[in-house]
């Protein structure tokens, strides 16, 4: 029995980037031919020149927000925003709304969300059935489970969500392998199995998401025989990266690229370093180019124990939108991005919001090995031009600064 779901997890790294990097202006020339939101976001752009992470990096970021606000404004006309390169029909067999609401296609490749690699990561095999309790209405979390469940060969009670007794009935009389859901509802459903005094001991492995999966809770589910993996995936892009038996970070997909970028723009951060997902999909369907999940994340060095060779993210470290309001205004870190750009003496900055209530202080935090007063001055100008508010600007020693992704620190007081 494989402990990998097929050999593309244990090719070189080398091998893997020329895969992905030859695909790239194929997939970019066909957004651009096939998706009208694309044709307008990449117009003039040569996509048999984005052959190199490098170039990728100099196209624009579409984050979340900006694809709702296009599905908003052509929606009398196409649902999709002009994002979807299909339309509907036999090749789109069924459509989603996440909160927004943002509509998403599901197109009728086998294991469309490619969730069968995460799923045989988590221990399920082929001939086992799964009982799956992601929601199988509006989202499109229970048809991502299930299709990727089929792709690899096993059987789906569509357990849903809610009604916990008759879960636990149903796992009692049909045995199935593993749960896949979140992680607390399959809490609730052990607790509920406890409290009736219904044992459940052929649940042995849980396929978990769409919810913090803290390192007490995976206890908790060993301690009770059930071995947790989480994996990372969006409705938008499928599968991003999934837990092995390592247990050591997240290990991305074979069919994604993606990109750690400074939250606020759409520049690579250094290899470690925490910031925004970027994620470019290879799914012809519905061809997100540069999309900005909104969730921070950094690279691991080095490659899994388990000998799948991709590239391994922490797993999700919170949101990359940290606009705050200040005095009225709002913030944005692409405010404060662009304040840096502006001198290349600073490495990296933070803005740290503090004070009472009606009380709020900014100040800029920089990293540089410049100590003039005269760069403190301009920064500080330059902090008022661009935020349209007065803040004090803090020199700080390179390296100094928390490598947690905050580019704005709201430490005021509401007490």
């Amino acid at each position: 029995m494989s402990k990998h779901y097929d050999a593309l997890e244990t090719r070189t790294p080398a091998e893997r980037e020329a895969a992905l990097l030859a695909a790239l202006p194929q997939q970019i020339a066909h957004a651009q031919q096939a998706s009208t939101a694309f044709a307008d976001i990449l117009a003039g752009v040569d996509a048999r020149t984005i052959t190199s992470r490098a170039a990728l990096a100099r196209l624009p970021v579409t984050r979340k927000h900006e694809l709702l606000e296009r599905q908003q404004a052509r929606r009398a006309s196409t649902p999709f925003g002009g994002f979807a390169a299909t339309g509907f029909g036999a090749q789109m067999p069924r459509v989603f709304a996440s909160p927004g609401p943002i509509y998403e296609p599901e197109g009728t490749r086998r294991d469309y969300w490619r969730m069968a690699r995460a799923i045989h990561a988590a221990g399920f095999r082929a001939g086992e059935l799964i009982h799956n309790c992601f929601s199988y209405h509006f989202v499109p979390a229970g048809s991502m489970m299930e299709t990727g469940a089929h792709a690899l060969g096993c059987t789906v009670f569509p357990g849903g969500t809610g009604q916990t007794e008759q879960q636990v009935q149903a796992m009692a009389e049909l045995r199935p392998a593993g749960y896949i859901g979140t992680p607390s509802f399959l809490k609730i459903i052990v607790e509920k199995a406890a409290e009736m005094g219904v044992p459940l001991p052929s649940v042995t492995k849980a396929l978990l998401s769409a919810e913090a999966f803290p390192p007490s809770l995976r206890d908790w589910f060993l301690e009770r025989g059930i071995a947790g993996y989480q994996c990372y995936a969006t409705a938008d892009l499928g599968l991003i990266a999934y837990e092995t038996a390592a247990r050591e970070g997240l290990v991305l997909d074979e069919h994604v690229i993606v990109e750690i970028v400074r939250p606020g723009t759409g520049d690579p951060v250094p290899e470690g370093e925490v910031g925004e997902l970027v994620v470019t999909t290879l799914n012809t369907d519905y061809p997100l180019i540069r999309f900005g999940t909104g969730d921070l994340s950094a690279v691991l060095p080095g490659a899994c124990p388990t000998g799948r060779t991709a590239t391994r993210i922490k797993g999700w470290m919170g949101r990359a939108d940290q606009t705050t309001k200040v005095r009225g205004m709002f913030v944005h870190p692409g405010q404060v991005a662009a304040i840096v750009k502006r001198f290349p003496q600073v490495q990296r900055a933070r803005l740290v919001v503090s004070g009472a209530m009606a009380n709020d202080q900014m100040v800029l935090q920089v990293e540089t090995t410049e100590t003039s007063g005269g760069l403190a001055l301009q920064l500080q100008d330059a902090v008022r031009e661009v935020t349209k508010l007065r803040g004090e600007v803090q020199m700080v020693a390179p390296g100094s600064l928390p490598n947690d992704g905050k580019v704005i620190e709201d430490a005021r007081s509401y007490q």
